[in-house]
């Protein structure tokens, strides 16, 4: 609900400025993300690799031994950064359904001039992607000895 009320605000804000951009490509890409290439199984690989490692980090950051207090922010931050130029290229790294399933969702419902499809054939991949990433993250930390 956050994602969808948060890309109503960016909307809102921007109104003008969206009817004034003519691509609808550019439009969709403010709410969602979108893959430099179409490629079903790397797309899907590319958002389950990156969710993996930012679980996995977040796992071991946020482990209690490690103990960092309020700084535990800063390597998530870093890892982020890191996650988003190192593999965010190939599909603008969602690393969370939500961040691409609710402004997907509000960009289908506001009436913007010349807004082009909400692409829903790729839609998927940036849930399924994540959710898989992340079950796969959570079993590694388990299994792992540190």
């Amino acid at each position: 609900i956050g994602a969808f009320l948060g890309a109503l605000c960016v909307w809102l804000q921007f109104r003008d400025h969206f009817d004034e951009t003519e691509d609808p490509a550019t439009k969709l890409g403010v709410f969602s993300t979108a893959p430099a290439i179409p490629n079903t199984p790397i797309n899907l690989f590319c958002e389950t690799i990156a969710t993996f490692v930012l679980v996995l980090g977040v796992l071991y950051i946020a482990a209690p031994d490690v103990g960092l207090g309020a700084l535990d922010a800063l390597p998530v931050g870093l890892l982020v950064f890191g996650i988003g130029m190192g593999m965010g290229g190939t599909t603008g790294y969602a690393i969370n359904p939500a961040r691409d399933l609710g402004p997907r969702l509000a960009h289908a419902v506001v009436p913007i001039k010349g807004k082009g499809s909400n692409d829903w054939g790729y839609a998927w991949i940036p849930v399924a992607g994540p959710i898989l990433g992340s079950i796969i993250a959570a079993l590694v930390y388990r299994i792992l000895p540190f």
